[in-house]
């Protein structure tokens, strides 16, 4: 600070203590207010813990949200995790290649499916996320149709496989393009989120008549205990979540098959 030159400083307070609120960058001479905490048994780690093998998989855009995110910040693939990237469309903006490479996401997932190794697959699809920004109304349009239509196929999959499916968000973005004032609206909402079940051929979740009952009201953490749930691994202390798989009365009830169903938020 002492040679900055931008502009002229007649007044210079001494002592300067600087405090960011996260760490941006490892060395800076700053206070932290809220550094990284670290990140111990997430999904991944207790799959591997188990000796279960797990893919990962998105498009150049979403990668690191499958890999590194994921991995609470960790480079390194943990032991027994593959990964495949797909390279994004080279364009501009995605209105310009709206289904992006949503196809070949779809085509390397089901041939991990195929293989049958695998006791978790992860997957992104960045089409409503990446077009949703543009604000532009017909590409967001022809995102959705793509991701749609790749999502049935991975579904069509899984059930054959005798797998059990799980789709959600962490935000949401195209199903928002206009603002209230009639404007292209490219950021994104604070809206709920659904989470959507499908189970397979071969039924993992034990419930009479066939029905499988979620609570309300969950949260991103509660995605891995579920997970976890199903595969009937235990959950680490360390989550902070809890399964939505529930058997209280009160719970919404709906069937569990191949066709989706909303089951909560």
């Amino acid at each position: 600070l002492e040679d900055f030159n931008g502009f002229s400083r007649p007044i210079w307070p001494s002592p300067l203590d600087v405090v960011t609120f996260t760490q941006y960058e490892r060395g800076l001479p700053v206070e932290v207010a809220f550094p990284p905490q670290p990140l111990d048994h997430l999904l991944g780690d207790v799959m591997s813990d188990h000796g279960l093998r797990q893919f990962r998989i998105a498009e150049t855009e979403k990668y690191p949200h499958v890999t590194y995110f994921f991995n609470g910040g960790k480079e390194r693939p943990l032991p027994g995790e593959d990964r495949h990237l797909v390279p994004s469309p080279q364009v501009a903006t995605y209105d310009q290649a709206p289904a992006m490479s949503a196809w070949d996401v779809t085509d390397g997932v089901i041939s991990a499916i195929a293989k049958g190794v695998y006791s978790l697959i992860v997957v992104n699809y960045a089409n409503p996320d990446m077009v949703g920004h543009t604000g532009i109304m017909d590409a967001a349009v022809q995102a959705i149709e793509t991701v749609d239509a790749c999502v049935g196929r991975i579904a069509e999959a899984t059930h054959w496989a005798g797998g059990t499916m799980l789709i959600t968000a962490d935000h949401g973005n195209a199903e928002t393009m206009r603002s209230p004032a009639g404007k292209p609206w490219t950021a994104h909402t604070t809206n709920p989120v659904p989470l959507l079940l499908l189970e397979g051929g071969k039924r993992k979740i034990s419930s009479a008549n066939n029905l499988v009952e979620l609570r309300d009201n969950g949260t991103l953490a509660d995605l891995a205990p579920t997970i976890l749930d199903i595969l009937r691994i235990p959950v680490p202390p360390a989550m902070g979540g809890r399964s939505l798989i529930a058997s209280s009365s009160r719970m919404r009830s709906v069937a569990a098959g191949r066709t989706a169903q909303v089951l909560g938020v």
